[in-house]
């Protein structure tokens, strides 16, 4: 990686002097940095030259709902997970630049990267076996159920999140978020939302949440009978709340690439049966028999899942009109959102 010494959304001169003050020990020689490609929320940059290799995550540019992109919420989850069971980077600061703005202009979180690939495209399982995809899958469900079965309060998080009201204030939460980013009609978008409103089921479990739990958000190390997932990441939407939000999500990222209008292009998938990947059944069976609990019908989760992706979506496309995302592919994402909201209606 050459030097660089701005980004869009970074300056790594001003990270330089930052990381000289603020964490000397990291110090080795000049930095350069890159943007991840493929994230279409938060901004994620690789930083090489520290003693160890480093991501910094910041909001994304321009128009953005600030509960949604919040650093400190992700640092501390990350934080407060280090000793668990559930593999997650090495956090290293949580950092306010709004008013310097020597950095990024925003609150921006750096941490230790951690080793491993992510899989977003079907190519990437050939350097594994059918076995161990099927055990790289079972795997990865089996730390959600560990995750979940986390008691907040033993790791700091008690106050994380208000579980009561959880499922209201969420629909809520992504109502503001599409209200924010409206620039055209959604009438899909908007008879699901109605929908959910109509249907919520009654919460009986609560656990730390992901938000956004799916294979390309896990890193995956090891050879190709026995790969495993040596971090979680993208805790940016991490709370206390209904754990099965989350097997909501990991269900519609589990299928995405069938569905229909352009997803399996537009919004990466390594999931493929032909290469050992498991249905979506058998990964709720693995998860009820860890938790120790009965999964109850997951059609509203599953719902409120194409909701929420597609409010994120039509966020996006209301960036990418005014110029503030980085990286390509965003002007195929606008045409995504009422085909997903559509799905949404015929899961419920």
């Amino acid at each position: 990686m050459s030097p660089v010494t701005e980004l869009p959304g970074l300056d790594v001169a001003g990270l330089s002097g930052w990381l000289a003050g603020a964490h000397p020990e990291l110090v080795a020689g000049p930095l350069s940095a890159a943007v991840i490609a493929g994230g279409r929320s938060n901004l994620t940059y690789a930083v090489d030259g520290a003693r160890m290799p480093l991501i910094l995550r910041r909001p994304p540019l321009g128009h953005v709902l600030l509960s949604a992109h919040d650093m400190r919420r992700e640092h501390r989850v990350i934080s407060a997970l280090a000793h668990t069971a559930v593999p997650v980077p090495i956090a290293v600061d949580v950092v306010d630049d709004t008013t310097e703005n020597r950095v990024t202009g925003t609150v921006f979180f750096l941490m230790e990267k951690a080793p491993g690939t992510v899989l977003a495209r079907p190519a990437q399982n050939a350097q594994f076996t059918a076995a161990g995809i099927r055990r790289l899958s079972t795997e990865l469900v089996a730390h959600l159920a560990d995750l979940h079965a986390i008691d907040p309060a033993a790791v700091g998080l008690a106050d994380f999140g208000r579980p009561d009201g959880y499922l209201a204030r969420q629909l809520s939460t992504w109502r503001r978020q599409l209200d924010a980013s409206r620039s055209r009609e959604t009438p899909e978008l908007d008879a699901l939302e109605a929908t959910l409103a109509g249907g919520r089921p009654e919460t009986d479990r609560t656990a730390i949440v992901h938000g956004d739990y799916r294979l390309d958000n896990a890193l995956v190390v090891g050879e190709a009978d026995e790969p495993h997932i040596s971090a979680i990441l993208d805790w940016e939407m991490a709370t206390l709340g209904d754990p099965f939000v989350d097997l909501g999500i990991f269900a519609l990222y589990w299928d995405i690439a069938n569905l229909p209008g352009g997803f399996a292009g537009a919004v990466p998938s390594a999931v493929d049966p032909a290469a050992g990947y498991p249905g979506f059944d058998e990964l709720v069976e693995v998860y009820a028999e860890r938790a120790g609990i009965a999964v109850p019908d997951l059609r509203w989760y599953r719902a409120f899942a194409a909701y929420k992706l597609a409010v994120i979506l039509e966020g996006i496309h209301y960036r990418y009109q005014a110029g503030d995302t980085v990286g390509e592919g965003f002007d195929r994402i606008g045409a995504l959102v009422e085909p997903l909201a559509r799905r949404g209606r015929e899961v419920r």
